[in-house]
């Protein structure tokens, strides 16, 4: 299934007539496998990998933002460990 004009190579798409948008053909393999690694790292630097500044990861400064938030402190009475996750779940959770 070779395109003859070739991979890379782009062709005219349908733009409404301006005639700046194109199509450019690609190896599927190659796309996938960009893409992925690209969205891999994006994720390994954006939530895995703790932050410079003081060490956190978005997950733990959520915990701990949302325990402030409840005035947990040492000095308070014990509260169990699912009203932070509910809260954490309920309130900071990036995707809804």
């Amino acid at each position: 299934m070779a395109d003859p004009s070739g991979p890379g190579a782009d062709i005219p798409g349908e733009s409404g007539g301006n005639g700046d948008s194109r199509i450019i053909l690609t190896d599927l393999r190659n796309e996938m496998s960009r893409s992925y690694l690209e969205y891999a790292m994006s994720v390994i630097v954006g939530r895995a990998l703790p932050d410079a500044r003081d060490g956190l990861k978005p997950v733990h400064r959520r915990i701990l933002y949302a325990m402030y938030e409840l005035g947990l402190t040492s000095d308070r009475p014990y509260r169990k460990c699912a009203r932070v996750v509910g809260e954490v779940l309920g309130k900071y959770h990036p995707h809804g």
